[in-house]
């Protein structure tokens, strides 16, 4: 099978993996919240960043290497934490830490995975990153640190832009529960996907296996969360700066924080001792009066010469190079990946990174860029 002809866009793949992976699972993956303006607003604003082609530089093989939190990467993308990930494809938090191993890029493990942090230790790479859903007890906190670090994970992403949990009607409409019940309506969508349900049968219906083990530590009725929430909630707070700086003084490693949009935080954050910003409005899911990242990039790149991250919206290698011209360090994406595994299982990650590879390489030629040092000179402003 020809995977370039048949799957050459992400287009491609989100098409295909519409069709094999149930449509309550597919509404979980694929929405936003409330009429989904932000999820729309971050794509129209990634076509408002223009390039300007440059002609007459001869024959060149673009270097797609970048040098990130002082390791050097091959390419400048990597795989962003999304919950329950197991769901959306059987077994997808170990198939994907294992391709992001093999293509040597950050593979980020979320808090509510379908795995623990030790189930993917013998998968990891260099670049294991943890993503971190704030718990409140400081004993439970402690310990997820430490897990985290004994698997190998060697950077830490606090998330702080989910204070509380969103709606997300399509996903409610859909009649995906936490954890996970098969009535008959949703049992009649899986069965018209057999991949995804011979796979699901194997492993057993995925639970959040983190959350799972702290669960004697609940506090709480679960009755009155939405079936948008779970029992993480009941464990998790909200973040404030006493929070950041506990995380900065407990955690010897890498921090990042992820959910920045606001250029005033920038600085704070720098002297909180953050390592890198990464700078997300979670893809539309959380908040649908939030700009896009890319309206914002630019103010936040002016405030802080910390690494920024960047991520929402982006659907193939020339919104990477958008991100990375307007002041972006490094791109993560999530939802795309799990496209790649919903078409192609197994082979999607690897062919998703050769596809966006060659994107990458294909918009460089177009604007002369022998490197990702300098896109910034390739932005055309009327």
């Amino acid at each position: 099978m020809d995977l370039n002809s048949r799957f050459p866009a992400i287009s491609d793949l989100r098409r295909t993996a519409k069709r094999r992976i149930p449509h309550f699972v597919w509404e979980y993956l694929d929405s936003a919240t409330g009429s989904e303006a932000t999820q729309r607003r971050n794509r129209a604003k990634l076509d408002e960043v223009l390039m300007m082609p440059s002609v007459l530089h001869g024959e060149m093989v673009p270097d797609l290497s970048i040098d990130f939190l002082g390791q050097k990467m091959p390419l400048p993308f990597g795989i962003a934490p999304v919950g329950m990930s197991g769901l959306i494809w059987p077994d997808a938090e170990r198939l994907l830490a294992r391709a992001a191993a093999k293509l040597n890029i950050p593979y980020t493990l979320s808090t509510v995975a379908t795995r623990t942090p030790e189930d993917i230790a013998p998968e990891l790479g260099e670049h294991g990153w943890f993503q971190m859903y704030p718990p409140r007890d400081e004993g439970i906190r402690r310990d997820m640190l430490a897990r985290a670090k004994a698997a190998g994970f060697h950077t830490l992403v606090l998330t702080v832009d989910v204070p509380v949990a969103s709606r997300r009607e399509r996903q409610l409409r859909g009649g995906l529960q936490q954890p996970p019940k098969l009535t008959p309506r949703l049992l009649a969508q899986v069965a018209l996907c057999p991949a995804w349900a011979m796979g699901t049968a194997r492993l057993g219906m995925p639970r959040m296996r983190l959350m799972d083990s702290y669960i004697d530590h609940v506090k709480g009725d679960t009755t009155g969360l939405s079936s948008t929430a779970h029992v993480g909630y009941l464990l998790r707070t909200s973040p404030d700066w006493e929070y950041v700086t506990w995380l900065r003084d407990n955690w010897d490693g890498k921090l990042i924080v992820k959910g920045v949009l606001d250029a005033n935080d920038a600085p704070k954050l720098e002297a909180a001792g953050v390592d890198a910003l990464w700078l997300s409005n979670h893809a539309g899911r959380q908040f649908d009066a939030a700009p896009a990242p890319i309206e914002v990039l630019p103010k936040i790149r002016a405030a802080t010469p910390l690494p920024l991250i960047f991520d929402s919206g982006i659907e193939g290698g020339l919104d990477i190079l958008r991100a990375l011209a307007l002041g972006a360090d490094f791109v993560m994406m999530g939802r795309a990946w799990h496209y790649a595994l919903g078409a192609l299982a197994e082979d999607g990650p690897e062919h998703l990174a050769t596809m966006l590879a060659s994107d990458i390489s294909a918009n460089m030629g177009q604007i002369g860029a022998k490197s990702l040092e300098h896109l910034s000179q390739s932005l055309y402003v009327p």
